[in-house]
């Protein structure tokens, strides 16, 4: 009982970062992008030249919601039947909840014709609302989902590679619409929205895991079990400069047990070798919770 009802915690707690997230990148397209003109790659920056487009051509004002659903519904239902509802439960769920906070969030030029700031200050709260919906285990859809399928379709290629040619070319055909200034200002938002999700996505990771190499291993796996309540494994090594074996303890903390090992370890033994290290993520018992679904 008590690992379902943390996996229902778990669970809710994705959720909830979701529809925060795609709420904070609704208003940094409404605030922000939307207003300025200003192509953040992806499907959002697609629907901001749809819009304009539509408008001057065709004289069909749709607004940036609805663009979005009829953009990334039908990629993620194509999805859907590729690769299964279970892996794309929650970026439907996401996608269709940033589309609603886009029809909910009024679009309102908060720094009208400043570039610079609305680069910035979109690309923070874009960084920030996408690091959420990663810690949710989700994405929104978009050029993401279908270098997915692409990478199907091309499997000596990777989503890595292809990703970044989907999102450019969505900036390069911004630079033709709107031109060259306004472009170059969205790659910097684009570049610091990256490196803000990321530093989310970091900063979330709370668990070190520590290799250890020490005369007195059975002392020290014995306080780390007793002193930390962690478990330890003990993997076999050899040591090439004596071909003598050496006993390698493994474990997995928190960080800020990371601190109490490190005197421990050094308590018991001085000479200890010791590397701890990020872990991006840790399953199991006092860790994430067992059966956590995928996205």
């Amino acid at each position: 009982m008590d690992r379902i009802r943390t996996f229902r915690r778990e669970r809710a707690s994705d959720y909830v970062r979701i529809l925060l997230g795609t709420l904070l990148m609704a208003a940094s397209t409404n605030f922000f992008y939307g207003p300025a003109r200003m192509v953040p790659g992806g499907f959002t920056g697609l629907a901001i030249i749809l819009r304009d487009v539509g408008t001057k051509a065709l004289h069909l004002s749709l607004p940036l919601g609805i663009w979005n659903v009829l953009l990334n519904v039908p990629m993620i239902l194509l999805s859907i039947r590729v690769r299964g509802w279970h892996f794309m439960r929650r970026t439907f769920l996401a996608a269709l909840a940033f589309s609603f906070w886009l029809l909910l969030v009024p679009e309102l030029e908060l720094v009208p014709g400043e570039y610079f700031l609305t680069s910035v200050a979109g690309g923070c709260l874009m960084g920030a609302g996408l690091g959420l919906v990663f810690l949710g285990k989700a994405t929104t859809g978009g050029t993401d989902t279908l270098a997915a399928l692409i990478q199907k379709m091309l499997p000596h290629l990777n989503t890595a590679q292809i990703f970044p040619v989907l999102d450019g070319a969505v900036i390069l055909l911004s630079v033709w619409i709107f031109g060259m200034e306004i472009s170059l200002y969205a790659v910097i938002s684009v570049i610091l929205s990256g490196r803000i999700a990321d530093g989310i996505i970091a900063g979330a990771r709370n668990a070190c895991v520590a290799y250890i190499i020490s005369e007195k291993s059975e002392e020290i796996s014995s306080q780390i079990l007793q002193e930390m309540n962690r478990g330890v494994t003990m993997l076999e090594g050899t040591g090439k400069y004596t071909n003598s074996p050496r006993p390698v303890l493994f474990c997995a903390v928190s960080k800020k047990q990371a601190v109490v090992l490190r005197e421990l370890v050094e308590e018991i033994d001085r000479n200890a070798f010791l590397i701890l290290t990020d872990a991006h993520e840790v399953r199991g018992e006092g860790f994430l919770g067992y059966g956590h679904e995928e996205f």
